[in-house]
């Protein structure tokens, strides 16, 4: 699944005359096969701010963190005595 802002992106970028598949494949290959490195991982860090899934994802991550740190303090509680 892709955001629909990415959807929209990727129907911009094919117009009349291309498929999503050419259009993937054009970006794949002016990306070039090159190891993937920390620094090409980080230079995106980012880049997905203001999506709302990003946005819905992290908000349900901050709570799962929070409900296993909870739920850790209170197995912790319980064991002290």
């Amino acid at each position: 699944m892709i955001a629909d802002r990415v959807y929209a992106d990727l129907k911009k970028a094919k117009g009349a005359d291309k498929s999503f598949s050419e259009v993937i494949a054009e970006a794949l290959e002016k990306s070039g096969n090159r190891r993937k490195t920390i620094a090409d991982v980080l230079k995106h860090a980012g880049a997905l701010k203001g999506y709302k899934e990003d946005e819905e994802a992290a908000k349900w991550l901050k709570d799962m963190w929070g409900r296993w740190n909870r739920r850790l303090d209170r197995e912790m509680n319980k064991e002290s005595f």
